[in-house]
Formats: structure tokens, C-alpha cells, sequence
């Protein structure tokens, strides 16, 4: 990386706007092709959201602070660019607690999983369980090739997913979907939340966004598997950061960009001293968010997005009891639902809707340091302390933007209600302190998300997800980046196959740029 803005050069073939996992990845591809690449990053570092953080002061625990887990960075992108990182697969699933009991998803035993639905009253939904996945798993499997590929048309993606998962995932709500194939609260719940992670809807939505963002969630790599990248996530950016930088790329932090001339590819921005300066682009690739880039092309930002999630990270002393004898490593280790069936979700978004904070805040958690106990030091991982990931459901950014502070505070004190109700012990009771005596527990709103990593309204996604195909005949064969200006295109989440890390965009972004300089 460089911050001697002197060595510039005038003109680059590439500017990236951006310095995030998908602009890294885009700046490593143009990189390799011998294409000359500059990134300008507004914060002091690269990953965006893609990092890995020290929260806690004097504390020695390095956390995935918004990024957590990875399912949708293609093994192809890891190979392209040999990047040196590894994910870890979870054996276990996901933790429902109910009652004195609750639902394992065990994926190493059949028949333990067998046996956990059946002890929750819900035998019969086993099979309906396994056939459902194994719908989604073949979708995974014939879809997942294409994201790497130019877009295909609607009727081409409507042959490749098949006459049965096309009308049940494609066009009827994932709510009837999941009421039409379950007949347990619960177990509608734990797969209609895959639908809802980052998404503020009903499952019962006819616009279908819940839909699409249901299928990201189960297409990754072919599996729908959420691995823990060893490390953090800080280790994937890291990656994709020095894969730029060994192949030439220049990248500058401290440095805000603040216009874009679409005809000529200027680019404007003001460095970390303050002073405004210009770069010359062959093209410009927006890692930024849609709304963001519409600002530097001086256009009207169109709808605001809306993130609608709450974001803590703690630190434990020791993973909290459950009501259960279900072993507390198998149970944190995978996603551990809280209050997620689907009459809770249901009643949680009608309250957010209705603007209040909800009574029971629908969450889920895993803790990191479990399957990767390299994110914590030494004397940490001696006493037994552990990490853990939470993420809040239906608390949109319209609920935070009068008093982020008081309505973050009452956002946290349910939300952690809401996961003690589940618990045999409160969490508070776990929670580890920092070197200044505090509790170690980091909060972080869709405001919060918008003000510290530029995510427009905290959206996790920039935008509503689209679907992974073209939906108009002049993007059949186009890479789901370009804009209305030839110079500038996307190469950030709110591109279309965006979302997630998956370096998806940013490789598109990199293809159209090397296809049109041929």
C-alpha cells in the first residue's frame, strides 16, 4: 500500500472506488492481467466489512467484527488467485432451544438429527427436512457454476434449476413454502430465517426479495455450506490484499473520493492531508454502494436502503449453560436459533413495522473460537473463554435514526432478554470484561454500520438482493456490472450476484473491464 500520493501516476487503466474484499479481488484480476490498478480507500485500512478487529481494550481477541462467515467465495476465485486462506466446515448445523429441549441439526448423523426432531414432537417434518435440502442442495449444485460465468437469460436459469424447484423457490413466497412443507413452528422457523438474514420482510413478501435472499444463502460453492475462515475475516481480505499488491496493484487508504466524471474517468478525491486531487481511468470500478456512487456521478442517490439488523460481538468466560443436555460446543458451534420459529419472526417484523423495537428480538449466534481458536491469545484460549457472533433480526434502520444511542441501548438490553429466555443462566453472567473493567460486548445498528463502514442505512447487502440471472434480454451474456456509463461499472455488493464475501462482483467487474480491452 502507498500514502505518497507524489508516486501516483496520472492515468491508470483501473481506478477502484473502495478498498473492500470485492474491490481488492477486482484490483488483484486487472493486476494479473498486467492492467496498471489503483485503489483509493476512504478508512486507514482495507476489507470494509471484511476484517477482523480487537474490540475489547486489553484484550487480546481478534473478531470478525461484521463479516463473519463465508459461503459464497467460489473455490475458483481461491484458486485464480492462489489465495492462502482456510475455511473451516461446521459439523453441526444449527441449535433450536425449546422448552427444557430443543432441535440439533446434526450433518455428521442422520440419525441423530432423526432423533432430535422426533424428541421436539416434529418426526414427521424429518423427511420433509431431507427432502426439501436435498431440493435446495440440487439447486446449489447446477447454479453455484454459473456466478463465475456471464448471466444466463430467465428461461435459461429456469431449465437449469428444474420444473420443481422453479415454482417453489422462484415464484411463490418462501412463507406458503415453508407452511406447505413443515407442519412444526420451529422447524418453519429455522429455515424460513435464511430468507430474512439482512432483509427486512415478511416471509409472506410478494415482492419475493425474502426469496432471493433465501437462495444466496443456500447456493454457496455448490453446498450452501457457511464455513469460519481461520484467522477471521480479516484473513480474507488480508488475502485478497496482498494478491493485488504482488501483482502490481496501488493502494491508497485515507483517501475519499468525491467525484467521478463518467465521459472521461476522472477521478476526484481528497487525500489524507486534505488536499483534492485527480486521476485519470480507463475505467472506474464502484465498490462503493449504488446510492454512493450515484452521489459521484452527481445523479439523484434513488431509494435509501434499509439494513434492519443489530450486530453484537461478545467475549465469554465460558460458554453459558443451556436447559438441555445438549453438549454446549455442539450446540454454539453451529447457528444457534433464538426465538426464530416462524410465529416469532412473523410477530417481530409486524412490531419493527409498526416502528417499536421488539418485545422478543428473534436472533442467532455461533461462537467462532470453536471451530477456530487461533482468533484468541494464548492465555484466552487457556481459561476457556470463547467468542460469540450475534445477529438480530427486524430491527431496521428506521427504528435507530432519531436516537441511535438510546434506541441501540434498548435494542441490546432485549435482545440479550431474548437470547437469557433460551438460556439456563443469564449471559451477562459470561461475559468476560476489558482492561478498563467494562463488559466485553461490542453493539453495532444499521447507523452504526453506515457511519463506520459506509454501508448505506446498515444494508449487509447495499441494496435488495437480485436474482442471479438476467431479467431483461439486453443483460443475457453481460457480467450483471455495467451501468449506463461504458467507463463505470460495479464491483461491490449492490452489483447483480452481490452479497455476502464472495468476490463475485469484484471478479465480474474485472472480466467486463479485460473483455472491453481486449
Amino acid at each position: 500500500m502507498a500514502d505518497d500520493h507524489s508516486s501516483l501516476r496520472a492515468r491508470y487503466d483501473a481506478v477502484v472506488v473502495g478498498g473492500g474484499h470485492n474491490g481488492l479481488t477486482a484490483a488483484a484480476y486487472l493486476a494479473r492481467a498486467g492492467r496498471s490498478v489503483l485503489v483509493l480507500e476512504r478508512l486507514d485500512h482495507v476489507g470494509g466489512a471484511a476484517v477482523s478487529e480487537r474490540p475489547f481494550p486489553g484484550v487480546d481477541a481478534r473478531l470478525s467484527r461484521y463479516s463473519y462467515l463465508v459461503s459464497l467465495l467460489p473455490r475458483q476465485i481461491v484458486d485464480e488467485l492462489a489465495l492462502p486462506i482456510t475455511l473451516r466446515r461446521r459439523r453441526y448445523s444449527s441449535y433450536t432451544p425449546v422448552g427444557e429441549g430443543g432441535l440439533l441439526v446434526d450433518t455428521g448423523s442422520r440419525e441423530a438429527t432423526r432423533a432430535s426432531f422426533a424428541a421436539l414432537g416434529a418426526a414427521a417434518d424429518h423427511d420433509a427436512w431431507e427432502r426439501f435440502y436435498a431440493l435446495t442442495g440440487e439447486v446449489a449444485r447446477r447454479v453455484a457454476p454459473t456466478l463465475t460465468s456471464p448471466l444466463l437469460s430467465r428461461d435459461e436459469f429456469r431449465s437449469l434449476v428444474g420444473a420443481e424447484a422453479w415454482p417453489a423457490l422462484f415464484e411463490q413466497p418462501i412463507g406458503s413454502l415453508v407452511r406447505e412443507t413443515f407442519a412444526d413452528d420451529t422447524v418453519r422457523g429455522v429455515v424460513a430465517t435464511d430468507a430474512l438474514i439482512g432483509t427486512f420482510a415478511a416471509a409472506d413478501e410478494p415482492s419475493l426479495r425474502q426469496n432471493r435472499c433465501f437462495l444466496y444463502h443456500v447456493i454457496g460453492n455448490g453446498t450452501g455450506d457457511w464455513d469460519v475462515p481461520v484467522g477471521g475475516m480479516g484473513a480474507v481480505s488480508g488475502a485478497l490484499r496482498d494478491a493485488a499488491v504482488a501483482a502490481g496493484a496501488v493502494i491508497v487508504t485515507g483517501s475519499t473520493v468525491t467525484a467521478v466524471d463518467p465521459a472521461t474517468g476522472e477521478v476526484s478525491f481528497v487525500s489524507r492531508d486534505g488536499v483534492t486531487r485527480g486521476v485519470g481511468a480507463g475505467h472506474v470500478l464502484a465498490g462503493c454502494a449504488l446510492s454512493t456512487l450515484a452521489g459521484l456521478l452527481g445523479a439523484a442517490p434513488g431509494e435509501r436502503p434499509e439494513g434492519a439488523q443489530l450486530k453484537l460481538n461478545l467475549l465469554l468466560k465460558r460458554l453459558p449453560r443451556l436447559r438441555s443436555d445438549v453438549d454446549s460446543a455442539a450446540a454454539f458451534s453451529g447457528t444457534f436459533h433464538v426465538n426464530e420459529s416462524l410465529t416469532q419472526l412473523e410477530a417481530a417484523y409486524a412490531q419493527a413495522a409498526g416502528g417499536s423495537v421488539p418485545d422478543l428480538p428473534p436472533c442467532e449466534i455461533y461462537c467462532h473460537s470453536l471451530t477456530d481458536p487461533s482468533i484468541l491469545g494464548p492465555s484466552l484460549r487457556e481459561s476457556g473463554a470463547h467468542t460469540i457472533t450475534l445477529f438480530g433480526l427486524h430491527l431496521p434502520a428506521r427504528l435507530f435514526r432519531a436516537d441511535n444511542d438510546a434506541t441501540r441501548e434498548a435494542a441490546v438490553k432485549a435482545t440479550l432478554a431474548s437470547l437469557n429466555s433460551v438460556l439456563a443462566e443469564p449471559i451477562e453472567d459470561c461475559l468476560a470484561v476489558d482492561a478498563d473493567g467494562r463488559p466485553c460486548l461490542d453493539a453495532r445498528t444499521p447507523v452504526d454500520l453506515e457511519a463506520t463502514v459506509g454501508l448505506p442505512g446498515g444494508h449487509i447487502f447495499h441494496r435488495d438482493l437480485s436474482w442471479p440471472f438476467a431479467e431483461t434480454p439486453d443483460d443475457v451474456g453481460r457480467w450483471g456490472v455495467e451501468t449506463e456509463h461504458p467507463r463505470v461499472l460495479l464491483c461491490g455488493a449492490g452489483a447483480r450476484r452481490g452479497g455476502g464475501v464472495s468476490g463475485i462482483p469484484g471478479r465480474a467487474a474485472a472480466m467486463a473491464v479485460l473483455e472491453a480491452t481486449r
